[in-house]
């Protein structure tokens, strides 16, 4: 299973999320261009010291990324009609977020194999990017059987 980001805005959003991907062994694609400079400090204050732990492939565009996927893609949208909780997930999913600020454009949604979203209150938008990923990628990962075992932490 993979988590994939079409051209994320915030630095902050993505360090999260490669913090999450670190911590349930999870590969990140991320689909250029990026909202900010690669090195930019706030991808790393949110990723803390979590970069050596992830498998991160950086993609040129959305076509680069298409040629070499593998795997359904699962595009977790506001306007999905499925429901995080009614989808059946495999493990070699492709989890999709668009980005903050648009989304995922028509294209991304049309090559889709599933549009999903995660219930919320009414009257209210979205989460977080950040959030809604590591709330997805942990449904995913336990209904595949791919959450990691629960060891004790090095800092218990």
């Amino acid at each position: 299973m993979r988590l994939a980001l079409y051209q994320p805005d915030i630095p902050g959003n993505v360090g999260a999320i490669l913090r999450t991907c670190a911590c349930f062994g999870v590969g990140v694609d991320l689909i250029e261009p990026l909202g900010f400079p690669w090195d930019d400090k706030k991808v790393r204050r949110a990723g803390m010291d979590y970069f050596d732990h992830v498998s991160i492939t950086r993609h040129a565009d959305w076509a680069s990324f298409q040629a070499q996927r593998h795997g359904r893609l699962i595009l977790l949208s506001a306007r999905g009609t499925i429901g995080l909780y009614d989808t059946a997930f495999q493990s070699g999913d492709i989890l999709m977020m668009g980005s903050e600020s648009a989304g995922a454009p028509p294209e991304v949604h049309a090559a889709a194999d599933q549009v999903i979203r995660i219930p919320i209150a009414l009257g209210l938008r979205s989460l977080n990017v950040s959030v809604a990923a590591a709330v997805a990628l942990a449904e995913a990962l336990r209904q595949t059987g791919g959450l990691p075992d629960i060891r004790p932490s090095p800092r218990a």
